[in-house]
C-alpha cells in the first residue's frame, strides 16, 4: 500500500488526525480576511464586464501580417474604449471593444480595413446590445437562486438544518471569493464565466455532502457514550474522509490547470480563461471551504444543542474521572469494555439458565421413567 493509502487508512481509524475543528476560529478569521479581499476588490476594481454583458462590438479581420499590438492601438485610438485582440488559428484577428455606438462601430471597421489594406467588406462586423447579456445575467441569478433552494431542502431533509445551513455558507464563501479573484486579477465576465460559476457549486457541495454523510453516520448513536463530544466526531469523520477529499481535488484540478495555464496562458484562448478560472479558484476554494468552513460550522451549531452541552459535560466528568483514577493507580474506564463485558454476562447467564432448565427437565424425566 502506498505511504499515502496507509495514511488514509490511518485517518479513517482514527489512529492519526488534525483538529481542524478545534482549530476553528482560525480557519474562521482567514476565511473573514480572504472574503473582505475579494469584497474589498469587487468594490474598488469592480467587474470587466465583456460585450455580452456591456454591449459593443466583435470585428473579424481575414488573415493579416499586422500584429495584434498594432490592431489593438488602431482600435483603441478610434473608438476611445478598451479593445481585446485574439489571434485566431488561420492568422485572423478577432477585436472586441466594448460600450460602441453604431457610429462608433463603423469608423472602427474602417479604420481596421485601413490597417490592414483590404476591402471593408472583409472585416466582419458583430454589433451586440446590452440587453442580451442583461437575459443572460436574469436566467444566471434565476438559475443560482433556484439551485440554493432546493440544496437547503435537501440537506435539511437528507441530514438537518444545521448541516443545510453550513452548506450555504460555504457555497456563499466559494462564490464570494471566485468573483472577487475575478475582479482583483481584471479577466472579462463573459457568459463562459457564468457557466464556470454554476458548475463549481456541485463541486463545492461534493466533498461537503461526503463528511456530512460520514458525521451522520458516527453521531447516530452519539448521545449514548460519554467518550466523544459532538466536535470531537465531526473531527474524526473529517479526517477519515480527508484524504478522499484531496485526492478528488487534486484530479479534478489537474485538468483544469492545463486549461488555465497552457490553453489560456501560451495560446491565447479567451474562451477558456473565463471558464478555466472560475472552475479553478472555486475548486480550490470548495475543496478548502468544506474542510475549513462547513464542518466546523456544523460543530458549532451543533453544540449549542441541550444534548449535545449534556453529552460535553458528561464527556468533560469521565475524563476527570480517569484521570483522578490514573494518578491513584486505578484503570480508567472504557465504555466499549463495560458493554461487550455486560452483553458477554448476559449472553452467559441466559445460557447456563437455559442449561439449567434442560438440566431439571431431563432428571425429572429421568426420574418418571
Amino acid at each position: 500500500m502506498s505511504r499515502l493509502g496507509t495514511l488514509g487508512a490511518r485517518l479513517y481509524r482514527g489512529e492519526v488526525g488534525y483538529d481542524f475543528v478545534g482549530k476553528r476560529k482560525i480557519w474562521y478569521g482567514i476565511s473573514i480576511l480572504i472574503t473582505i479581499t475579494a469584497i474589498v476588490g469587487l468594490a474598488v476594481r469592480g467587474l470587466n464586464m465583456g460585450i455580452e454583458f456591456s454591449g459593443g462590438a466583435v470585428f473579424t479581420t481575414p488573415p493579416t501580417s499586422v500584429s495584434s499590438t498594432q490592431a489593438q492601438r488602431t482600435a483603441e485610438d478610434t473608438s476611445g474604449h478598451t479593445a481585446v485582440v485574439q489571434k485566431l488559428g488561420n492568422k485572423a484577428l478577432r477585436v472586441q471593444v466594448s460600450e460602441l455606438t453604431p457610429e462608433q462601430s463603423r469608423k472602427t471597421q474602417e479604420a481596421l480595413a485601413k490597417k490592414l489594406d483590404v476591402p471593408l467588406d472583409k472585416v466582419n462586423t458583430d454589433i451586440v446590445g446590452p440587453s442580451w447579456g442583461d437575459q443572460i445575467a436574469n436566467k444566471a441569478w434565476t438559475g443560482l437562486a433556484v439551485f440554493m433552494i432546493l440544496v437547503v431542502i435537501y440537506l435539511a431533509i437528507a441530514f438537518e438544518w444545521r448541516m443545510a445551513l453550513a452548506a450555504l455558507i460555504a457555497l456563499v464563501h466559494d462564490l464570494t471569493i471566485t468573483v472577487g479573484v475575478y475582479a482583483l486579477v481584471g479577466f472579462e465576465v463573459t457568459p463562459g464565466t457564468v457557466i464556470g460559476l454554476l458548475t463549481i457549486l456541485g463541486y463545492s457541495l461534493y466533498d461537503t455532502v461526503v463528511v456530512f454523510d460520514g458525521l451522520k453516520e458516527s453521531s447516530k448513536d452519539l448521545t449514548k457514550q460519554a467518550r466523544f463530544t459532538y466536535s470531537e466526531m465531526a473531527n474524526r469523520s473529517l479526517n477519515g474522509t480527508l484524504v478522499r477529499s484531496i485526492n478528488t481535488t487534486v484530479v479534478a484540478l489537474l485538468p483544469v490547470a492545463g486549461l488555465l495555464f497552457i490553453g489560456g496562458g501560451f495560446l491565447g484562448a479567451g474562451m477558456l480563461n473565463d471558464i478555466s478560472l472560475a472552475l479553478f479558484v472555486g475548486l480550490a476554494a470548495g475543496a478548502y471551504s468544506s474542510i475549513f468552513i462547513a464542518t466546523p460550522l456544523v460543530a458549532d451549531l451543533k453544540e449549542r444543542d441541550p444534548q449535545m452541552k449534556a453529552l460535553a459535560k458528561r464527556v468533560r466528568a469521565r475524563r476527570a474521572a480517569d484521570a483522578a483514577k490514573a494518578e491513584a493507580g486505578e484503570a480508567p474506564e472504557d465504555d466499549a469494555t463495560d458493554a461487550d463485558d455486560a452483553e458477554a454476562a448476559g449472553v452467559v447467564g441466559q445460557r447456563s439458565q437455559t442449561a439449567s432448565r434442560n438440566r431439571g427437565r431431563g432428571g425429572a424425566t429421568g426420574k418418571r421413567r
